[in-house]
């Protein structure tokens, strides 16, 4: 299984266009085994993208009703920085319930993990997982893929931005993958000796990425980069 993710991964670092996130998307939820996987992006402009698996039917629905305006998991996740499971946030409204009920009869799934992107120049993106499902087998789902989601959502929106139009990235400041997941795992309070495992990595290795990452983002430690690659939404936590 993890091989596989890593094939995936390593097809979309390659994408060379816009086009090549919808196949990888396709590929990464049947890979997880979800109903649905979908990743959509808001920049400065107000440009959007979305691909996913979302039906058309329920696209041109979503958009003729305007459910943007009630959607709470556009507006929960809008305020929040952190990974949110779709039961934590606020249904409580008519319009909320009537949406959600709309999308369940429209096979998006009871379930949903949802996290939220900031990118550069006000740049909004959100990378959801969806499934109908109990609330057992889906904590065990989260519990079980939580940190790959976060990491692959990055990684995911990084190979977005490539494609944004009139952008200009700043290369010299832009972190590598895997210098994305070491920060993000210390940030997960990981020692050293446990992100070198997780990424399968020697110690060593894990400290030219973190101080690659320290010099690149103009950190004076760790914990500064930390900091500086939370509050420029570089990671996600």
């Amino acid at each position: 299984m993890t091989q596989r993710r890593e094939i995936i991964l390593e097809e979309l670092e390659r994408a060379q266009e816009l086009d090549a996130l919808q196949s990888t998307i396709e590929e990464l939820q049947q890979h997880f085994g979800v109903d649905h996987m979908v990743y959509h992006w808001v920049n400065s402009n107000g440009d959007q993208y979305g691909c996913g698996t979302y039906d058309d039917l329920w696209v041109n629905r979503y958009l003729e009703r305007d459910y943007i305006r009630v959607d709470p998991v556009i507006i929960g996740c809008y305020q929040r920085f952190h990974p949110v499971d779709w039961k934590r946030l606020d249904w409580s409204s008519k319009a909320a319930r009537a949406f959600q009920r709309d999308a369940i009869d429209h096979g998006i799934g009871n379930q949903g993990f949802s996290i939220p992107i900031r990118g550069p120049n006000g740049q909004f993106a959100l990378f959801t997982a969806s499934h109908h499902c109990d609330d057992d087998t889906w904590a065990v789902f989260t519990d079980t893929n939580r940190r790959d989601l976060i990491l692959i959502a990055h990684e995911f929106n990084q190979k977005a931005l490539e494609f944004e139009p009139s952008r200009q990235p700043e290369r010299s400041r832009a972190l590598s993958p895997r210098e994305v997941d070491a920060i993000t795992f210390i940030a997960m309070g990981y020692s050293r000796a446990q992100v070198a495992e997780t990424l399968s990595i020697s110690e060593h290795t894990l400290r030219v990425y973190i101080e690659s990452a320290r010099f690149k983002l103009g950190a004076m430690n760790t914990t500064h980069a930390v900091a500086q690659a939370m509050s420029r939404g570089l990671i996600v936590v």
